[in-house]
């Protein structure tokens, strides 16, 4: 798949320095700080280099259904991300949240637009039956040390068995310095699965596209600068489309919920030209 060689055009409304301003990613305090917590205790306990392996045999033949794209969002009105500090509303909506903020800050990127409005689609792991804590919330690589910029480092990893073996506790673990992120295995969830049903059903979206949607939740990578012992030229590359992209994921959430109706027909006309008809997921 080409890379495109230009770098993302810069937007004026979303940086990282808001998060300080409006309080995104709290995980320190809230409401739902409790359900939270829960869901990444579980998920630093259970995933670990083995059990990834194990979801990718599963999933990765795309063998579970065969359905539309719009079909799968729409499914994702009976979702509500239980990782999330900051929404307690259906994740269908911070799709079309994500693609309209790019539509505004990219009208000439249509397949940028896109990724927007597919990035979280993965998440419909969690309606046939995985838990929430193999589906949602930031991911990391196994097979190698955690760094501490994990969410929950020092507090959630006490019960993971990877944590102590000599195998995957060291900075580099089973892996080869620069061996490449695409060479990496990152905890099981939906940004991999989304990754892997794209390229299993050879969606024409640009490499940009593909690793915003494969490392969109990798925020100890893209806001943290960690792992970067693992990155190569081309995941370096990468890395300024990831943050651009990061920029709308995050900063767009609003309780103030978009016209869903009245903006499917040009979503759905992307989704004619770049991932048409029934998939295999």
């Amino acid at each position: 798949m080409k890379i495109i060689e230009t770098g993302p055009d810069p937007s004026d409304v979303y940086r990282p320095e808001q998060e300080k301003k409006t309080g995104f990613r709290n995980f320190e305090s809230g409401d739902l700080l409790d359900r939270v917590c829960n869901v990444y205790k579980k998920m630093h306990t259970y995933q670990t280099y083995e059990f990834v392996k194990q979801k990718q045999r599963e999933w990765s033949n795309c063998n579970h259904a065969h359905m539309t794209v719009m079909e799968s969002l729409d499914a994702l009105d009976q979702l509500v991300d239980q990782s999330d500090p900051d929404v307690d509303f259906p994740n269908s909506y911070h799709a079309y949240q994500t693609a309209e903020g790019i539509r505004r800050a990219h009208p000439d990127k249509d397949w940028f637009q896109l990724v927007g409005l597919l990035h979280d689609i993965g998440k419909i792991l969690a309606l046939w039956g995985e838990p929430q804590w193999s589906v949602v919330g930031d991911t990391f690589p196994v097979g190698c040390k955690f760094q501490n910029s994990i969410v929950f480092r020092d507090s959630s990893f006490s019960e993971n068995v990877d944590d102590k073996d000599p195998r995957y506790n060291t900075l580099h673990g089973v892996y080869k310095p620069n061996c490449g992120l695409e060479n990496v295995l990152m905890s099981w969830g939906h940004d991999e699965y989304m990754y892997q049903v794209m390229t299993f059903n050879k969606c024409p979206l640009p490499e940009e596209g593909l690793c915003m949607i494969r490392f969109h939740s990798f925020y100890p990578w893209h806001t943290h600068g960690d792992y970067m012992h693992l990155c190569n030229e081309k995941d370096q590359k990468m890395l300024p489309w990831v943050k651009e992209f990061n920029q709308f994921d995050l900063y767009t959430k609003s309780t103030d919920l978009p016209d869903v109706k009245s903006l499917k027909p040009y979503y759905q006309s992307l989704i004619n030209k770049y991932c048409p008809g029934k998939l295999h997921w």
